[in-house]
């Protein structure tokens, strides 16, 4: 069986969980903690950077594009979603345009800070850069979000999906970075129906119901997490 090695509240980690339920793919899970790699970690992939997948022949792949790209061309088509990346060049083209959207620009302002100052600041030891977290960063980075949501309703607005009319790695990049905030109770829905609306779609998808089981000791979700009405 193929491994994944993923932290439970890495966006990165998740829109590949997502990805192998889309395709179809069984994988066993590795937990991974950022905060303290394992040597069997860094032996795979030196940067630390989460995913790391390693394929039923063995063949490892590290990290989120190169991780995506392989899945594409190896699984598509193959009992699971004919494609997530789209069909023509063109489609394509935007479905990376609104990943790297998510990946970069909504990580850099929204979900960086706040999953490192909620969660890895937690339980990381005081060695590692544990400690109180600052929530002055936190408050920052969450003013930010819901000029995002609103960017995500404009979208849904003319079409089905964020990409366009079939679900792609647009949709599960948005939705990994969303549901890390929503699993900390950080998403104002209110702010935008249009997104809200999305989000309770994809939410409903077989491929999500995983990841709404995910619980970190100690730090349960509100209710609303699991919630598919909320």
């Amino acid at each position: 069986m193929a491994r994944l090695y993923h932290f439970m509240l890495c966006p990165f980690s998740r829109r590949i969980r997502l990805a192998l339920g889309e395709y179809g793919v069984d994988a066993e899970l590795i937990e991974e903690r950022p905060w303290s790699l394992t040597r069997a970690l860094l032996k795979l992939n030196p940067s630390g950077a989460l995913p790391v997948f390693i394929d039923d022949d063995r063949v490892t792949v590290a990290g989120i594009e190169a991780v995506s790209e392989y899945l594409e061309e190896t699984r598509a088509g193959t009992g699971g979603a004919a494609t997530l990346l789209g069909a023509t060049p063109v489609e394509r083209a935007e479905v990376r345009r609104l990943v790297a959207w998510f990946d970069v620009t909504f990580h850099r302002d929204v979900s960086r800070n706040v999953i490192v100052e909620n969660i890895e600041r937690r339980f990381a030891a005081p060695e590692h850069g544990g400690g109180a977290p600052n929530m002055q960063a936190v408050r920052n980075s969450l003013s930010h979000i819901r000029g995002h949501l609103d960017y995500i309703g404009r979208l849904v607005e003319e079409r089905r999906w964020l990409a366009g009319d079939r679900l792609s790695h647009a949709d599960l990049a948005a939705a990994a970075h969303l549901s890390c905030l929503d699993y900390l109770g950080d998403v104002p829905w209110s702010a935008s129906d249009g997104a809200k609306g999305w989000y309770a779609r994809i939410k409903s998808h077989p491929c999500f119901r995983p990841l709404l089981a995910d619980q970190i000791r100690g730090m349960p979700p509100p209710r609303s997490y699991a919630d598919l009405e909320f």
